[in-house]
């Protein structure tokens, strides 16, 4: 763990991965694909701006000092102000409600209303949410609580001035109590800039499990072959596949060449296992670490054997799908739970339908190639920011309201509802009583109304565990293997700090990949080294020596 520096823990700070240079995409949640990410890497265990600026004074006295803003909820009744929130309106309200005015809405209203607060939303559609909030930014039209996935953007609204620092409501030891209890320090630490300075509530993720490998348990059973270990193992299991399988694809991944994402990749990568060289290199591994030239070389390996689907480049995003809900797959890896969700399909349990026999089982990584322990990717345990734009008139009030949501008659009756209507008690674990019911009258915005926690309100990963597995019903024991699998060793996250000349040579970096990664996967064995020192160099000419730089001195300026 880093040490705390200038107030905050370093132990949450780290790069952003561009787009096209690593990521094909998580899938999990909201905070998947090419968003930023933070870094906090750990062994697991499964289971000073004035308000004046804005034209108007806070609810506190004249001239208070910082720490006299009152934002725990409770301590303070206000004088019937209104503050607005953003919401994603996703077209999914049931008949008779609005994302705006419904059952949920109506009860923060009740609730709020208690210490003088009225709380009106601002509908966004999801699938505009970035180009809405540029117009609403430069317009000087955002809701009072606005919120991104991407934290980098969320700095930059602060540093060119147009949002506040939180810190003067967040920070003193009687403020937002409940808030600074469930998201805890080290969380909102990710919303912090190098002076400390809060620009950004970032939401807790429940659970940091993302990535996992699923085998064909039947087709080993058949050939008299034992889950592999290795790397070696996994090889011949695939070759054993093929011959045995024809019509198959072996092996098959969601994060083809996206080795920061990959579980097999962090069974070679070199930097793996020391955290903080991890960090230093995430922004692009394969510049800096040989393991990832060897898990690039591996899939190489795989593609000119056969046992890849060829054209896995051009495959639709659904690709994965088809092939896992017709058995079609031997090895493939993707999001935790992907082939028992509901939402993806419920893949597992359809394909049994037609083949009761067919059995796919989560597995460990495989055990790295450098020093034989295990190493898993996994989500920053941040997730979404929230910041409140300079064109809010009551920060007190904002910042209240959010520390409502942290509290159990807040935050946890909006995700999980009443007990005895929409869950009951299993262990002191709150479990869904019927998920049709659940999902007509409150799953389908409980996500969008707690934005201090991502994934759902739990004190701790192992509840969030036994509360969804429990969900599940006959495959509960199934989905707790999954998260155990998908956190066995050490799991090494990802990041959101972004050296300032990465960010300048984005799109000059992305380039490089766009040319370079599908070539290095898919050209013949003898030009591998060839293509990957020309993508070594297209990375050096946009500017990859600086970038490694100024990652090495950010990190080493830590202990």
């Amino acid at each position: 763990m880093l040490k705390r520096r200038n107030g905050f823990s370093a132990a949450v700070l780290a790069t952003v991965l561009t787009g096209s240079i690593l990521l094909g995409g998580c899938g999990q949640g909201e905070g998947g694909g090419a968003s930023s990410a933070d870094t906090e890497n750990r062994e697991s265990t499964p289971g000073s701006n004035s308000q004046t600026e804005s034209g108007e004074q806070a609810d506190g006295k004249d001239g208070e000092e910082a720490s006299g803003y009152q934002t725990t909820y409770g301590d303070k009744t206000f004088d019937n102000v209104t503050i607005t929130v953003e919401i994603f309106d996703r077209s999914n309200a049931p008949e008779g409600s609005t994302v705006t005015d419904n059952k949920w809405t109506e009860y923060i209203n009740q609730e709020m209303n208690k210490v003088g607060i009225n709380v009106e939303f601002v509908a966004v559609p999801r699938s505009e949410e970035v180009t809405k909030l540029q117009t609403m930014m430069a317009t000087g039209t955002s809701p009072d609580l606005t919120f991104i996935y991407n934290i980098e953007v969320a700095k930059s609204y602060f540093e060119e001035g147009g949002t506040y620092n939180l810190s003067e409501y967040v920070d003193g030891a009687d403020q937002a109590r409940n808030l600074k209890a469930y998201v805890t320090e080290d969380v909102l630490d990710y919303g912090r800039n190098e002076n400390g300075e809060l620009f950004a509530v970032t939401a807790r993720r429940a659970s940091g499990a993302m990535m996992e490998t699923f085998i064909r348990k039947d087709w080993l059973d058949e050939l008299n072959m034992e889950i592999p270990t290795t790397v070696e193992e996994l090889h011949t299991v695939l070759k054993a596949f093929k011959d045995k399988y024809p019509d198959c694809v072996p092996y098959y991944s969601a994060q083809f060449g996206a080795y920061a994402l990959a579980p097999l990749a962090h069974s070679f990568l070199e930097s793996a296992p020391d955290g903080k060289t991890y960090n230093k290199n995430f922004w692009n591994l394969l510049y800096k670490d040989e393991g990832a030239v060897e898990y690039l070389r591996f899939l190489n390996t795989l593609y000119n054997e056969g046992l890849v689907e060829a054209e896995y480049y051009t495959a639709a995003d659904g690709e994965l799908g088809k092939l896992a809900v017709n058995g079609q797959v031997g090895v493939y890896e993707a999001n935790v739970n992907y082939n028992v969700a509901t939402d993806r399909g419920s893949l597992l349990q359809t394909l049994k339908e037609t083949d009761p026999d067919a059995e796919y089982v989560s597995i460990p990584p495989f055990k790295n190639v450098n020093d034989g322990q295990l190493y898993n990717p996994g989500y920053a345990l941040n997730g979404m920011s929230i910041f409140v734009p300079k064109t809010a008139k009551n920060v007190e009030a904002c910042i209240t309201y959010l520390d409502w949501l942290a509290t159990q008659e807040g935050g946890f009756t909006l995700y999980h509802g009443f007990e005895g209507e929409h869950f009951q008690y299993e262990d002191g674990v709150p479990v869904v009583k019927d998920m049709d019911y659940n999902a007509k009258d409150k799953d389908w915005i409980c996500n969008d109304l707690f934005l201090v926690g991502n994934s759902g309100y739990f004190k701790s990963e192992k509840d969030f565990m036994e509360s969804t597995a429990q969900s599940y019903g006959e495959w509960k024991q199934y989905v707790l293997d999954n998260y155990v699998n998908a956190t066995a060793g050490t799991v090494r996250s990802q990041t959101v700090w972004v050296s300032p000349t990465h960010r300048e040579n984005s799109t000059e970096l992305g380039l490089a990949g766009d040319e370079y990664l599908v070539k290095c996967i898919t050209c013949a064995p003898g030009e591998f080294d060839a293509n990957i020192e020309a993508y070594r160099a297209a990375l050096k000419e946009a500017g990859a020596d600086d970038i490694q730089k100024e990652y090495e001195d950010y990190y080493d300026s830590f202990n």
